[in-house]
């Protein structure tokens, strides 16, 4: 039966990627100008070649403007919804993700904190607005699941969220705050918060990468872990499962994702709650599936997200945050309503 599951799991696998490679270079090519296919893959394959490019092509446009954006616009969906479906995995709550726990909160407050004080990393481009992105990200992740805890221990539904929004709406406050009193970088604050990847460079999709890399692979090699703490923590320590160092990595891992992307787009919400709901959905409950594919769905919709934003209402552009938080809210609904119908 093995056999006869494996070649169906890699031809899946290969329509993913194929997919995922298709929107991207749609993606690429429309936009305020539309470029032709043909152009944009000579561009792109006589750059990666070293070849010449012919002239009438809109080089610049594909290379210093697209093709970043897009890069990091799919590395930060990627990394969004695979720490979104490990979290979901780790507290065994459909419900769980950066923005419903406020995580993702936590880390632009870090973010915004290192923007309006001006802290830097010499050499590293917004590296002080990552490093505190990171930062805060996972201490808001532990100081709403300990809080959660004392209130209950069972860690209900319920309770996280709740601590997730009044987490959320504390560290808005800060920021309106800090906002008050940024005097001229209040616009740029203000975009941010709303979350975008417009002007994303090549750096940009670099830190995304090196940090899905890392972080991703010791999420990706806990898949094992996480279908043992399906079936709960003590079950999952009678099989010779670590569990809070498989936790402490995953939320480290987790917080990581979510702090860099914060740190590069803004606040881009739900792209961790409703991709890995959606595709457990498609692929089932196990990990080493539902990681994987939520990974390809992850960059997926947030492409065709940004895309979106770009040509609806061109030539103004609608913030990525604006688009995915439209969808996620009505897809949270759903989510809620029959978890507790369920019950």
């Amino acid at each position: 039966m093995d056999r006869r599951k494996r070649p169906f799991r890699w031809t899946a696998y290969a329509l993913m990627l194929l997919s995922t490679i298709a929107i991207l270079l749609l993606c690429v090519c429309m936009g305020s100008v539309n470029i032709p296919l043909a152009d944009t893959l000579t561009v792109i394959w006589n750059t990666l070649w070293g070849r010449p490019i012919p002239q009438g092509m809109s080089r610049s446009i594909i290379l210093l403007v697209r093709l970043p954006r897009v890069l990091s616009v799919a590395l930060c969906g990627v990394s969004l919804s695979l720490s979104g479906a490990a979290m979901q995995g780790l507290l065994r709550n459909p419900l769980a993700d950066g923005s419903t726990l406020g995580v993702s909160s936590g880390a632009s407050l870090g973010a915004i904190l290192a923007i309006a004080f001006g802290l830097t990393i010499p050499g590293v481009s917004y590296g002080g607005a990552m490093a505190m992105a990171m930062l805060f990200a996972f201490l808001s992740l532990v100081f709403i699941l300990t809080f959660a805890y004392r209130l209950d221990h069972s860690l209900a539904t319920n309770t996280i969220i709740l601590i997730g929004v009044i987490f959320t709406m504390f560290a808005h406050s800060i920021i309106s705050l800090i906002i008050t009193f940024s005097g001229d970088k209040v616009k740029s604050i203000m975009f941010w918060t709303m979350g975008s990847l417009a002007g994303s460079n090549y750096q940009n999709a670099l830190a995304l990468l090196i940090t899905l890399v890392l972080c991703g692979a010791l999420i990706l090699s806990s898949s094992r872990e996480l279908n043992a703490l399906a079936i709960g923590e003590d079950n999952a320590r009678y099989i010779g499962v670590d569990v809070k160092r498989v936790k402490l990595r995953i939320l480290i891992a987790s917080s990581a994702l979510i702090g860099v992307c914060v740190s590069v787009g803004g606040t881009i919400g739900f792209v961790g709650l409703v991709i890995p709901h959606m595709t457990r959905m498609l692929v089932g409950p196990n990990h080493r599936r539902l990681l994987t594919a939520s990974m390809f769905g992850g960059a997926v919709f947030l492409m065709l997200a940004d895309l979106a934003g770009r040509v609806l209402l061109s030539p103004l552009e609608i913030p990525i945050g604006v688009i995915t938080s439209l969808i996620g809210s009505a897809v949270f609904v759903y989510i809620f309503y029959h978890t507790r119908k369920a019950r």
